[in-house]
């Protein structure tokens, strides 16, 4: 499995990255960021958003992630913010897709379920995937989710709905 790592990305960071100030995002950072995560603004609008409404979200949602030892940013993952009252959290990561096919994705997962797996709060793991992404299908295989239901994504249509059980 490739082998990665997660770099937070603060407030001040996002918000530059939201402006699409690459520079100003990096050096908030302290790391070399890419385009790529400047294109995704409009999650980084969102995250901004769920961080002013939850502090403690800034610790489950926004990381770049860094593909070692190339050092080089590969995607974004996290949660869609800290278990909510039932203890479930959804993961949420994307690779860029100059970096597909490589495995990161299946070590983003990896490191999100352990994350997970190592908070007591957490009970459980949901993914939502559209039918026909089939790469998200085959990221999720073998890692124990499985197909509870579907639902409606305002951004993405139809989605079927996963969930793992937490081990911790």
């Amino acid at each position: 499995m490739a082998s990665i790592r997660f770099l937070k990305l603060s407030p001040a960071t996002l918000t530059a990255l939201v402006a699409g100030d690459l520079d100003a995002a990096s050096a908030a950072a302290g790391f070399r960021l890419t385009p790529f995560l400047v294109e995704e603004n409009w999650l980084w609008e969102v995250r901004l958003d769920d961080i002013g409404r939850d502090p403690e979200a800034a610790d489950w949602i926004a990381a770049a992630v860094i593909a070692e030892p190339e050092g080089v940013i590969v995607g974004h993952g996290g949660f869609h913010g800290p278990p909510d009252a039932d203890g479930v959290v959804e993961v949420a990561y994307t690779v860029a897709p100059e970096h597909r096919l490589r495995g990161y994705a299946k070590a983003m997962l990896a490191a999100l379920l352990a994350r997970a797996d190592a908070e007591p709060r957490v009970t459980a793991v949901r993914a939502s995937i559209r039918p026909d992404n089939i790469g998200s299908k085959r990221v999720i295989a073998g890692f124990g989710f499985r197909k509870i239901g579907e639902q409606w994504d305002p951004e993405d249509g139809l989605e079927d709905v996963y969930l793992r059980a937490a081990a911790g």
